[in-house]
């Protein structure tokens, strides 16, 4: 078993900062892409679903890759797995920067998504082992650096094509994760491996643990909420004839309630009640988006983003600070963030086609708000 103290080791705030930035460079590293699609397809004489096959390599590499570094992370500790994965990251990014042809870009975006895989898990047992008595604000700090990277790659990536070429602005994300993985030499050496015991045979005794598969349930049901209202919001809001750029209400959401919700995670033991009443607030403010009063509306997308942010910061604390589940931190984490992406697979799909079937967008609202509810309030409680 893996033990770890009960207040926070000096230098955490160090930490806090160096997790944040390595979920920043995650997404960063992910959707930086998605602005280049005019370029990559011009200069490459790439097809739409060509194209689109850019961010699915990827997450397929994510999907497969998580969890088994997640327990190699756990069983060889953080620390040696974090600086692997940043350098393969960084080699990775510069491979496709360098690209001649679509294959090379192909295999460079799946050795990506590989690196990318440890990171989650090793997020993780950084605050595992650094702010063990604050593990709800670590995680919701680190959790706010994947909204504020998604952000800046889709804001500030088409604003560097104005004065750089496209390989030029990847070669200079391609050198971030090395500066990352340079500040995490201030970390020393990672104890954990130490003190964990787990083998692979353990995952057998995860998957039989009832609170793993309420955290998958919670996991699916925020992830897939809420990225299926920042895919299609635009489109309603266009059908509403507002502004589209109000959509943007969600991801501030989602970045503000990081850390917000894990200090209160930090002060209130009761993490079921705070679970039930995440589902309520993302049920009513899902359905109030259809609401035609401005004010209300702008509420709504705020608060839709906080609450699934919520839920999402609350079950990736849980294996941290749990007992029967913090020696397996990392491989739960890792087990959670990849099958959950089932929700985001499945959910825009079916919003999409209630639309088709209704010619509107309320009984697609109205179906994601009572799935995150019914999902969200049935959990609870079984959340300790």
């Amino acid at each position: 078993m893996t033990q770890h103290a009960n207040t926070s080791r000096p230098g955490y705030r160090t930490v806090f900062a160096l997790a944040f930035a390595v979920a920043f460079l995650a997404d960063l590293l992910l959707f930086s892409v998605s602005p280049l699609v005019d370029a990559l397809m011009t200069e490459l004489h790439l097809t739409h679903a060509q194209f689109g096959m850019l961010f699915s390599v990827s997450i397929v590499s994510i999907l497969v890759a998580r969890l088994p570094l997640g327990l190699v992370a756990d069983r060889r500790g953080y620390l040696p797995v974090l600086r692997v994965a940043l350098v393969a990251s960084a080699l990775a990014a510069g491979a496709r920067a360098l690209a001649p042809n679509y294959a090379v870009l192909l295999v460079s975006q799946f050795v990506l998504g590989l690196g990318l895989a440890a990171l989650m898990p090793c997020l993780s047992l950084m605050v595992k082992a650094w702010a063990a008595a604050r593990p709800g604000l670590g995680t919701g700090i680190y959790f706010s650096g994947f909204a504020v990277g998604s952000v800046v790659a889709l804001g500030l990536t088409p604003l560097l094509l104005d004065v750089m070429s496209w390989r030029q602005v990847l070669l200079l994300y391609a050198a971030l994760p090395l500066v990352v993985c340079l500040a995490s030499l201030a970390l020393g050496k990672s104890s954990e491996a130490v003190a964990s015991s787990i083998r692979p045979g353990d995952v057998r005794f995860l998957l039989r643990e009832r609170e793993v598969w309420v955290l998958l349930l919670l996991m699916a049901g925020a992830m897939g909420c809420y990225d299926t209202l920042a895919n299609w919001m635009p489109r309603v809001l266009q059908m509403k004839a507002v502004g589209t750029g109000l959509s943007s209400l969600l991801p501030i959401g989602f970045f503000v309630a990081g850390p917000v919700i894990g200090l209160v995670l930090d002060r209130f033991p009761r993490r079921g009640v705070l679970v039930a009443l995440l589902g309520v607030l993302t049920s009513a403010s899902i359905a109030l988006i259809t609401t035609p009063s401005l004010p209300l509306l702008l509420v709504s997308l705020f608060f839709v983003g906080f609450a699934l942010s919520g839920v999402c910061t609350t079950s990736l604390t849980i294996p941290v600070e749990q007992p029967r589940l913090s020696p397996y931190a990392g491989t739960v984490v890792g087990f959670v963030t990849s099958v959950s992406n089932v929700g985001p697979l499945v959910l825009p799909v079916a919003f999409g086609y209630l639309i088709d079937l209704t010619g509107y967008y309320s009984a697609s609202l109205f179906m994601v708000a009572a799935l995150g509810g019914i999902i969200f309030v049935g959990c609870s409680r079984f959340v300790r």
